[in-house]
């Protein structure tokens, strides 16, 4: 918990400090968005503001890899579970403390948590190669300087970061639920 906190911290300083900063070709994040998405042929995806500091994502549904597609079909089975698994594990080991049924709530609610925690490992590598390849793009294009690209690169690098230290929480957590489930057997 305490690097999680330490990740976000350093991301909405860095955030903070970088979005200042005007970039030397004079391009809003908005229009840099908009000429990535057509250098790479993509004509069909609205780039539009919403509220809030961080609050980016982009929802594929044409040119994606397997694993972006995988995460994706992914996306609507994790809804249900990651809303569902905390309470059923909740009522499992509710039940089980009062003497109650089996231990079958417990295990489904592991379950349940298991499809969310598969979800934030699949989405490590889809997360580090959208950086990996905005930063080649960023090579390619001119648009920012040597140390504009160092800060954007930096700003990635701490993003990614709160996805590596989200799944490995969800890992701990699994393993947590896990163990409990195994030492009421």
């Amino acid at each position: 918990m305490v690097i999680g906190m330490i990740v976000q911290f350093t991301l909405k300083s860095k955030f903070n400090t970088y979005s200042k900063i005007p970039t030397t070709s004079g391009l809003s994040g908005k229009e840099v968005a908009e000429k990535m998405l057509r250098d790479n042929g993509i004509y069909d995806v609205q780039i539009t503001s919403v509220e809030g500091m961080l609050s980016d994502h982009y929802d594929p549904v044409k040119t994606a890899y397997s694993m972006l597609m995988l995460r994706s079909r992914l996306v609507p089975i994790v809804q249900i579970s990651s809303n569902m698994a905390q309470w059923v594990i909740l009522i499992g080991l509710g039940m089980f403390s009062f003497g109650g049924g089996s231990q079958t709530i417990l295990l489904i609610g592991i379950v349940l948590f298991a499809i969310s925690t598969l979800f934030a490992v699949i989405t490590l590598p889809v997360e580090f190669d959208a950086s990996l390849r905005a930063l080649k793009w960023l090579d390619t294009t001119n648009i920012t300087t040597p140390a504009e690209h160092e800060k954007a690169k930096d700003a990635l690098k701490w993003a990614a970061l709160t996805y590596v230290v989200a799944a490995l929480a969800s890992i701990a957590m699994l393993v947590q639920y896990i163990l409990i489930y195994k030492n009421r057997n």
